[in-house]
């Protein structure tokens, strides 16, 4: 490559990491950046620094490349098209949207719509916390757009069928979940609309908009910037992007201030890597119910299949609370085999291991982890199985900070209590150790 196509940069501004930014501590390293017609379409980053929180630097004991590529703008530069939309990945869809909606409304909608399908087909669910909270916001985005433009709802029933279909050799997951996709989309659409009348009547009736009450009428009623804009007329004359986008700042700052500093994936309270519980026997009992709750989640998918995906989860010293993504009522069968199951790793004395790597590198093993969990670059693996054979039979592998049992013949018997619904396509079950 011509030197003069390479661009050097410095520390300041071609060193990746620390997750967290400025002040946060965890893997670093300098980035690689490939652009093509300033388009960025890689990154390369060269783990190999551990950054503590006084911006000090040590050599990594495992060193790694991190390295992502943008799919799509590789096809546009291959297709030799202007933007995104204009791929053979995406264009189909707009014939899908009627003629009369211009042409940002659309990319809007496709653009929210096959995100949304995404995260659902995961296992996220709308909701106001965390990945939910963001699904909730796409998803209100588009009822906004197809409420406003009166667009018949059949025709997000179709654009939802095509995109799982023109996907789904590369994510079967789409069309899989296509049902529960599906009645999601509904259920939300259902929640929305009344909350959505409210907000345009109170945007009628006010007299003046500003970038205070825009934010307001935004997270109060869904509501985004362009449509208060757009309905509100001279009452919104003054109203500019930059004074709403520093409402919007502000709000995520008091937001981010008020979170819990956790890592455990299931509830746990973490503070500096320890457990927080109120003495050491009831840690015990806590730590048992945790690692068999790993258990548990790995039965499920075993007797329900892999779509079932964790929604959330509480362990105390008496009881493990376990939400999971599944459509209708467990049998009582099924609730059996569960069990059994768990009683069955809990017999075979299954040796627990914890190992640290990068997420990336988790993930190609097939680690489950949280998805509305946000997880450092350097994460633990507990893994639980028979290490005895080559290669390793694994009951359960799950990204997750601890604390475990050594072996699960620490558990002692499993018991399921109960089951219940807590939502659409969401169950509950209560479970405790005897």
């Amino acid at each position: 490559m011509p030197e003069k196509k390479i661009r050097k940069g410095s520390r300041k501004d071609n060193i990746w990491g620390p997750p967290g930014g400025a002040g946060s501590e965890g893997p670093c390293g300098a980035a690689n950046e490939v652009y093509v017609d300033d388009l960025e379409v890689a990154t390369l980053v060269f783990m190999e620094y551990n950054s503590a929180r006084d911006g000090a630097l040590s050599p990594l004991p495992k060193k790694g490349v991190d390295v992502g590529w943008g799919f799509e703008r590789i096809v546009k530069i291959i297709e030799n098209e202007r933007t995104v939309f204009d791929t053979d990945f995406v264009k189909p869809f707009f014939a899908l949207l009627p003629e009369n909606l211009d042409l940002k409304t659309k990319r809007i909608i496709i653009d929210h719509l096959r995100g949304s399908m995404f995260l659902i087909s995961d296992g996220v669910r709308p909701s106001n916390k965390e990945a939910g909270y963001i699904l909730r916001r796409l998803l209100r985005r588009i009822f906004v757009y197809e409420h406003i433009n009166k667009i018949p709802e059949h025709v997000f029933q179709s654009l939802t069928h095509d995109m799982a279909h023109e996907y789904a050799e590369y994510y079967p997951d789409l069309t899989k979940n296509s049902e529960i996709i599906k009645n999601e989309i509904t259920s939300e659409r259902g929640k929305f609309i009344n909350t959505l009348e409210k907000g345009i009547k109170m945007l009628e009736r006010a007299e003046k908009i500003d970038a205070e009450s825009a934010f307001n009428l935004y997270e109060t009623y869904g509501l985004p910037y362009e449509i208060i804009k757009e309905l509100s007329g001279e009452k919104a004359k003054s109203l500019k992007r930059e004074e709403f986008d520093e409402e919007f700042k502000k709000h995520q700052e008091i937001s981010r201030a008020g979170q819990e500093k956790k890592f455990g994936g299931h509830g746990l309270i973490l503070n500096t890597g320890e457990l927080k519980a109120s003495d050491e026997e009831e840690l015990k009992k806590v730590t048992r119910l945790h690692t068999a709750t790993h258990l548990m989640q790995a039965a499920l998918r075993k007797v329900l299949g892999e779509s079932v995906a964790q929604a959330g989860s509480d362990v105390t010293a008496e009881r493990t609370r376990f939400d999971f993504t599944f459509e209708r009522k467990l049998t009582d069968e099924e609730i059996q085999k569960v069990e059994d199951l768990v009683n069955f790793a809990v017999r075979s004395k299954f040796k627990v291991e914890m190992k640290e790597m990068l997420f990336e590198e988790a993930l190609k093993l097939g680690a489950l982890h949280f998805f509305k969990e946000k997880y450092p670059a350097q994460v633990k693996v507990y893994s639980i199985g028979n290490f005895e054979v080559d290669p390793p039979e694994i009951f359960s592998r799950e990204l997750c900070g601890g604390p475990h049992v050594k072996n699960t013949s620490e558990i002692g018997h499993f018991k399921i209590l109960k089951q219940e619904s807590v939502g659409a396509g969401l169950r509950r079950l209560r479970a405790t150790i005897e």
